[in-house]
C-alpha cells in the first residue's frame, strides 16, 4: 500500500502543472457560464479587467517567441552535420505537407457528405452595417506576399512587422474601376506582428552558414546555444502561471460572446462537422502516420502532451505555445537538436486545423448561398486552403484573414466570413490544439526516422576525435 501511495504521489508531482492547467480551463469555462447565467450584462471594460491577468500571461509567452525561435533553429542546424540537417528538414517538411493535405481532404470529404450548409439553409446572416472584412487585396497578392515575407528586407523589422500588399482606389482618371480591385493602385504596408516566415528562413540560412564555418563559428554557436537554453529556463518559470492565465482567458472569452444559440442552433451542424474533422484528423490520420513511421502507438506520447494541449486551448496561439511544446519534447527525451529545428518550423508552416477549418467553412458558406460546387472548384478550395494555412501566422483567429482568400476562390464575398464568426472563437481553440499536437508528433516521427543518421554522424565524430587524440599522442612521444 505505501508503494502504491508513493507511486500516486510521484505521478501527481510529475503531472501537477498539467492537472492545474486542465483545472484552469474547466474552472474558467464553468465560471464564464455561471457569470453569463447570472443575468448581469457585462460591459467590454469589465470583460477587459477580467481578462487582464490572462493577457499578461499571453504577453509573457509571446515575448519569448522571437528569441527562442531564432536561437533554437540557428543552434540546432549549426550543431548538426550539414547533410543530416538537410535530411531532417526535408523529412519535417514532407511530414507537415502530408498532414496538411490529409486535413484538407478529410475536411472536404466530411462537409460534402454531411452538407451542414443545406441543413442550415434557413440561417440568415446578421444584418450589420459594418463589414467584418473589406477586400483590399487579391488572392494572387496574398500568395506573392507569402513569398515576399520569406525574404525580409530588414531582419530587425521582421521581428515586429510583416509585409502585405494593399490595393487602393485612386480614381477613374488613373484607370481604376470601382468593384474591380485588379485595376486599383498597388501599395504596400507593414502590419504589426512578427514576420515568422522571414525569421525562420533567415535562421536556417544562418545556421547552415555557421555549420560550414566549422570551429571559426564556435563563439556565435555558443551564443545561440546559451540563448536557447536561457529562453527554455524562462519558459519553465512562465508556464507555472499558465493555470491562472488560461483560467482568466477562457472565462473572459465566454463572458464576451454574444449568444450560445448560434453554437447549438443555426451553426450547430457546421460546428460539429469541423469538430468531427479535427477529432478524426488528430486521433485518426496523425495516429496512422505515427504508427507507419515509428512502429509505435502514439497514445503514450499524446498522454504526455496534456500541458501543451491545455495551453494551446487557453491561448488559441500555436506560436505562444511553442516554448511549452519544445519543453514537452525535451521531457520525452527527444534529441534537442531536432526538436529545436522541427518545432519552430512546425509552429510556422504547419496549420492542419486551420487548413481543415478553411476548407469546411468555404464549402459550408457555398452550400448556404446555394452555389454549385463543381469538382474543379473543390480542387481549387483544397489548394487555396493548403496555401492559406501556411500563410496564417500562429496567432489567434489569423485564419479569418486567410479565409477571405479561400472564399475568393469560389467567388463568394469577403463579408460572408461574418456568418461563421459566432463560433470561430471556440473552433480556433480546438484547431490550435490539433496544430500543436501535430507539431509534437512530427518531432517524434522525424527523430525516429533520423535515428540511424544521428548514430552514423556520432560515430564519425567519435572516429575523428579518436584520430585527433592519436595524432596528439604521437606528437608528444616524438617530442620526448
Amino acid at each position: 500500500m505505501p508503494v502504491a501511495t508513493g507511486g500516486i504521489r510521484a505521478f501527481l508531482r510529475e503531472n501537477l502543472l498539467t492537472f492545474l492547467t486542465v483545472i484552469g480551463v474547466v474552472a474558467g469555462t464553468l465560471l464564464g457560464c455561471g457569470l453569463r447565467a447570472s443575468g448581469h450584462e457585462f460591459t467590454r471594460r469589465e470583460v477587459m479587467y477580467f481578462q487582464y491577468p490572462g493577457e499578461l500571461f499571453l504577453r509573457m509567452l509571446k515575448c519569448l517567441i522571437v528569441p527562442l525561435l531564432v536561437s533554437s533553429i540557428v543552434s540546432a542546424i549549426g550543431s548538426l552535420d550539414l547533410s543530416l540537417s538537410g535530411r531532417v528538414g526535408l523529412r519535417a517538411i514532407i511530414y507537415y505537407m502530408t498532414t496538411t493535405v490529409c486535413a484538407v481532404m478529410l475536411g472536404i470529404a466530411l462537409v460534402t457528405t454531411i452538407k451542414p450548409g443545406i441543413s442550415s439553409s434557413n440561417y440568415q446572416q446578421p444584418n450589420t452595417t459594418n463589414k467584418v472584412l473589406t477586400k483590399d487585396t487579391l488572392t494572387s497578392d496574398t500568395l506573392l506576399d507569402l513569398i515576399r515575407n520569406v525574404f525580409p528586407e530588414n531582419i530587425a523589422q521582421a521581428t515586429i512587422a510583416s509585409y502585405r500588399t494593399k490595393l487602393t482606389y485612386d480614381g477613374i482618371e488613373k484607370g481604376a474601376i470601382k468593384g474591380h480591385p485588379e485595376t486599383y493602385k498597388i501599395d504596400g504596408e507593414y502590419q504589426p506582428g512578427s514576420n515568422v516566415l522571414g525569421l525562420v528562413a533567415f535562421s536556417i540560412v544562418l545556421g547552415i552558414t555557421l555549420g560550414k564555418m566549422g570551429d571559426q563559428s564556435r563563439p556565435l554557436q555558443d551564443f545561440f546555444q546559451s540563448m536557447s537554453e536561457a529562453m527554455m529556463i524562462i519558459t519553465g518559470w512562465v508556464i507555472w502561471i499558465s493555470p491562472l492565465g488560461v483560467f482568466f482567458l477562457v472565462t473572459a472569452k465566454i463572458m464576451e460572446i454574444d449568444s450560445f444559440s448560434d453554437l447549438v442552433g443555426r451553426l450547430g451542424m457546421y460546428f460539429m462537422t469541423v469538430l468531427l474533422g479535427l477529432f478524426l484528423h488528430g486521433f485518426g490520420t496523425l495516429s496512422i502516420l505515427f504508427i507507419l513511421a515509428t512502429k509505435k502507438l502514439p497514445c503514450r506520447y499524446i498522454a504526455k502532451m496534456g500541458q501543451v494541449m491545455a495551453t494551446a486551448f487557453g491561448t488559441a496561439s500555436s506560436s505562444a505555445t511553442m516554448p511549452i511544446t519544445i519543453g514537452c519534447c525535451d521531457d520525452m527525451g527527444l534529441d534537442p537538436r531536432i526538436t529545436r529545428f522541427v518545432i519552430p518550423i512546425g509552429a510556422t508552416i504547419n496549420m492542419d486545423g486551420t487548413a481543415l477549418y478553411e476548407a469546411v467553412a468555404a464549402i459550408f458558406i457555398a452550400q448556404l448561398r446555394k452555389v454549385d460546387m463543381s469538382f474543379g472548384k473543390i480542387i481549387a478550395v483544397s489548394v487555396t486552403a493548403t496555401a492559406a494555412s501556411i500563410g496564417a501566422a500562429g496567432i489567434p483567429q489569423a485564419g479569418l484573414v486567410t479565409m477571405v482568400m479561400v472564399l475568393d476562390t469560389v467567388n463568394l464575398p469577403a463579408e460572408d466570413v461574418s456568418i461563421i464568426l459566432a463560433v470561430d472563437w471556440l473552433l480556433d481553440r480546438f484547431r490550435t490544439t490539433i496544430n500543436v499536437v501535430c507539431d509534437a508528433l512530427g518531432a517524434i516521427i522525424v527523430t525516429s526516422l533520423s535515428q540511424g543518421d544521428i548514430e552514423k554522424t556520432r560515430a564519425l565524430q567519435n572516429d575523428r576525435e579518436g584520430a585527433n587524440t592519436h595524432e596528439l599522442t604521437e606528437l608528444e612521444k616524438g617530442d620526448h
